[in-house]
């Protein structure tokens, strides 16, 4: 099991999204207590509504990777995930190779179709393409990362004989598909290097429009279903598999059972889970950094 730490999303308007620590401190902090990866969340121009209900701000999670790639040298990077119908899919792969050349090798591209309707107005997205968008991101991605000329033609793009240097530095990055509906889980198994699922109540995911995942039993059926649908597409490599820990804050309080959490892993690696994300819910730089180092020498060294 590897371990990704989110970085804290900070709810609201009232205060600045980096008052819960310098994201390069924050990235040098995570990789020296043992984590593996760093993750950021994208929302570009989130409804007023949404933030003064609980939503949160984000960076551009590329330009923050790449400032946190420059802070450490072996986490890896990954967007948690980037809205690929928000961008035209030759700048998406533009930035994702960026941050993998400057990075040497570390980024990981989760990627969903998106679900708030005031960004896809704001960014004149029409909500009901967002799935054939994003398809189209999933072919682009991969030619535009091979460094040799290609064509294609999209909804509302038409590239004849294009090419992109520099490549990558990873042959290819790998994309983790968000989503819990069959169709993303059939994206994952085709053409992607992972599921990204969204364990969530079924009040959460009616808001993110997305089938709900309640139980553990339920989850292990759905990978095993993304592994057989990946055989059966003729891809028997391994994928990676997500899961989001809730628990975050529990794990690291006064007395708490760590060998209790460490079973609750060893069940998640069980059924498949390779990658699990912890989100520490915090007020403050201080706190960020007490998680970080509590849960590190907890767990992780």
């Amino acid at each position: 099991m590897r371990f990704i730490l989110h970085y804290p999303e900070t709810n609201g308007t009232s205060r600045d999204m980096l008052d819960l620590g310098p994201l390069d401190e924050v990235a040098a902090a995570a990789e020296k207590a043992g984590f593996d990866a760093i993750s950021l969340t994208e929302h570009p121009v989130p409804g007023a509504s949404w933030l003064e209900n609980g939503g949160h701000q984000s960076l551009d999670p590329f330009v923050a990777l790449g400032f946190a790639a420059a802070a450490t040298t072996r986490l890896r990077l990954m967007t948690n995930l980037v809205v690929a119908p928000y961008r035209n899919p030759f700048l998406l792969a533009k930035a994702a190779a960026t941050v993998d050349k400057l990075s040497g090798g570390r980024l990981i591209i989760g990627m969903g179709t998106g679900y708030q309707k005031s960004e896809f107005f704001a960014l004149g997205v029409d909500l009901a393409e967002r799935a054939a968008l994003f398809d189209e991101a999933l072919d682009v991605l991969p030619l535009h990362w091979r460094g040799e000329p290609f064509s294609y033609k999209g909804l509302h793009f038409d590239a004849r004989n294009v090419i992109a240097r520099p490549k990558p530095v990873q042959d290819s990055i790998p994309i983790w598909v968000g989503g819990n509906s069959g169709r993303a889980r059939r994206r994952a198994a085709e053409k992607a290097q992972g599921w990204l699922p969204m364990t969530a109540s079924p009040q959460v995911a009616q808001t993110a429009q997305t089938m709900a995942i309640t139980s553990q039993e339920q989850m292990a059926t759905l990978i095993q279903g993304v592994k057989d649908a990946a055989a059966a597409a003729g891809r028997p490599g391994p994928l990676d598999f997500t899961s989001s820990y809730s628990g975050a804050q529990a794990a690291i309080a006064p007395n708490a059972d760590a060998d209790r959490h460490r079973e609750e892993w060893a069940e998640l690696e069980k059924i498949g889970v390779t990658w699990l994300i912890i989100s520490p819910q915090s007020n403050s730089a201080a706190e960020t950094f007490g998680f970080i180092e509590a849960f590190g020498g907890t767990y992780l060294s």
